[in-house]
């Protein structure tokens, strides 16, 4: 799952990246909100984690601004702001929870995956398909009840097909979706992965069909 991370302390954003990283969520660090503006205007995130101190606009009006756009994804402010005015504030333009720093650790990670548990329907998150089923928020795949592990990766196309089972995902999507990987991706990446991925799912009689012109749908044989 994607979390945009909008801190524009260094030390503070790297720490953060790679705790959420260790927790198994796939992160963009923002250190401006402009950049954070842009980034949810043309990519699709599971949840931001919103600092309000930020050099070039209150974290409260890229706030503003996301709701003003209908977006429902879940806001969690955390700021040094810690008054009784700031808290009701952040809450009021839509925030779906408040931290202040300093905070523990063990505490953001538990209110991260309550936002996201909550947006993603409750409890009750596995994503089942056929003999697979995904658990986006802790990002476990599994076949039979036994783990089916996937180079990162193939395992972002495989995320994004079956968060759309049913329908067809456009590579674009797909696309954005590795974006966030450090290394470049190449013109023909895409279809590398899905190739790979038809091998692996074969055997499990799921097959991914390409519809020319509009992307990838993910299908079970008709007898499976």
């Amino acid at each position: 799952m994607r979390i945009l991370l909008v801190e524009d302390d260094a030390v503070l954003g790297d720490g953060l990246s790679l705790s959420l990283n260790d927790w198994g969520f796939d992160v963009t660090l923002a250190v401006t909100g402009n950049y954070a503006s842009s980034a949810l205007s043309t990519q699709p995130y599971d949840l931001v984690i919103l600092d309000l101190g930020l050099p070039d606009m209150d974290g409260r009006e890229l706030l503003r601004q996301l709701r003003a756009r209908k977006s429902a994804i879940p806001v969690l402010i955390l700021t040094a702001r810690d008054g009784l005015n700031d808290r009701v504030s952040g809450l009021e333009l839509g925030a779906d929870d408040y931290m202040t720093k300093p905070f523990e650790l063990r505490e953001l990670e538990a209110r991260v995956k309550a936002l996201l548990r909550r947006s993603h329907g409750g409890f009750n998150h596995d994503i089942r398909f056929g003999r697979l089923v995904l658990d986006p928020l802790t990002q476990q795949l599994t076949v039979d009840d036994k783990p089916m592990l996937l180079p990162p990766r193939e395992y972002g196309v495989m995320e994004a097909l079956l968060l759309q089972a049913g329908r067809v995902v456009s590579k674009d999507s797909i696309a954005q979706r590795l974006a966030s990987h450090s290394d470049d991706l190449a013109d023909n990446a895409i279809e590398v992965y899905v190739h790979r991925l038809r091998k692996r799912l074969e055997p499990l009689g799921i097959r991914i069909r390409t519809v020319r012109g509009l992307g990838y749908l993910l299908e079970q044989d008709s007898d499976e």
